[in-house]
């Protein structure tokens, strides 16, 4: 175990020091495809882009389980200084995909060497989370026709969670993230003058508080939306109504029909409140990522692997699910799989994610490797 631990922060801080944006993961690919070979597993690159795949099978069990991390960093300029720190200016693993892939390595390194399972795993290596693009890149690219899996599994870590805990939870951990825009074209004019203008401004004041009772007047209140409205511009000046307002924002919810519910009410309400202003309104609407969406049985499979991993008193089912999303949601509308959150913090004060200050807790990486190890044992008996 201690070589074990030693190799994966190895893994780790090398993958630090290399961060790249979505889909130019090409430097950091070739890392987890030569070490994959070099554990003797058949590997497949260029999927969807810059993703990887590794194959290894045992036994003759026909089952195929997946698991799955991250590749993409993010553009920010880190702050901390260490003797692993990035080489790439202005990008950073600043959300710990440099330790995801250090804990599938080590998930990789154990079953190669003990083949103590009955079936065939799948490695998969995703580029381009970030913008949410990258599942959906690799599913394009026909991952499942040509990697078929019956379950597949994936982690991400928590800041928020004690170290050495795992949290899941059946259906929605993790939220769409929707963009949208509105242009609300009415007629501008002199400001001393309003009476002779369709005020655009005005109209949108109206649609700003209205959208305030969509998730409170609209959604299930056991169920988890937001709506943030985060950017408004207008053609109007200090003397001059504008004709031409722009409002643009963000949604999130934890299910697909809330996710519906919300878009539908936002554009009959933005239509309506133009419409009887005498103004037109367009209304977009963009599927950023779609809700993580947990399997029942498979959120059961996941906790009991976790439980013989770090202890059941250190697994939490019914974890508070954040509004932050993740594109891993794209392979759970395809089959059935779990989500898990893996509990890093060491003190009650840690850099958040996507923070300059952020790193990856090394501590955590052998539960990682030993989580993701252990549903493929239990799973493929």
């Amino acid at each position: 175990m201690d070589d074990l631990k030693r190799q994966l922060v190895e893994w780790r801080h090398a993958l630090h020091r290399i961060p790249e944006a979505g889909n130019h993961e090409v430097e950091t690919a070739a890392f987890v495809a030569r070490e994959l070979r070099a554990m003797g597993i058949e590997v497949t690159e260029g999927v969807g882009g810059t993703g990887v795949v590794g194959t290894l099978s045992a036994g003759a069990g026909s089952r195929a389980i997946g698991l799955r991390a991250d590749m993409d960093a993010i553009p920010i300029s880190e702050t901390r200084v260490c003797d692993y720190s990035s080489t790439h200016d202005g990008m950073m693993h600043a959300c710990g995909h440099d330790g995801h892939m250090a804990m599938l390595l080590g998930a990789a390194k154990i079953l190669s060497e003990a083949k103590d399972f009955n079936g065939t795993v799948r490695f998969i290596f995703q580029p381009d989370e970030e913008t949410g693009h990258g599942a959906m890149n690799m599913l394009a690219d026909g991952l499942l026709d040509r990697f078929p899996m019956d379950e597949i599994y994936g982690a991400h870590n928590m800041p928020f969670a004690p170290e050495g805990t795992i949290a899941m939870k059946t259906g929605g951990i993790m939220a769409s993230e929707d963009n949208f825009t509105i242009t609300i074209k009415g007629e501008g004019g002199h400001a001393a003058q309003p009476h002779k203008t369709k005020d655009a401004m005005v109209i949108a004041g109206e649609i700003i508080l209205a959208i305030q009772t969509i998730v409170s007047r609209n959604i299930d209140p056991a169920c988890s939306s937001v709506i943030s409205l985060t950017e408004i511009t207008s053609d109007g000046a200090h003397n001059v109504i504008p004709g031409t307002v722009t409002i643009k924002g963000d949604t999130r919810s934890l299910d697909p029909v809330s996710q519906k519910t919300v878009e539908e009410r936002m554009r009959k309400l933005c239509e309506g409140i133009c419409r009887v202003n005498g103004a037109e309104c367009d209304f977009e609407f963009t599927y950023e990522f779609i809700p993580t969406v947990n399997d029942a049985a498979c959120m059961g499979y996941a906790a009991e692997a976790a439980a013989k991993v770090v202890g059941r008193e250190n697994v939490d089912t019914a974890v508070t699910a954040p509004l932050t999303s993740e594109d891993f949601g794209r392979f759970l509308r395809e089959i059935p799989g779990c989500f898990v959150f893996l509990g890093s913090a060491k003190t009650d004060d840690e850099p958040p994610l996507h923070s300059a200050k952020y790193d990856f807790n090394d501590n955590i990486l052998e539960t990682g490797a030993g989580f993701f190890a252990q549903i493929v044992r239990d799973r493929l008996k």
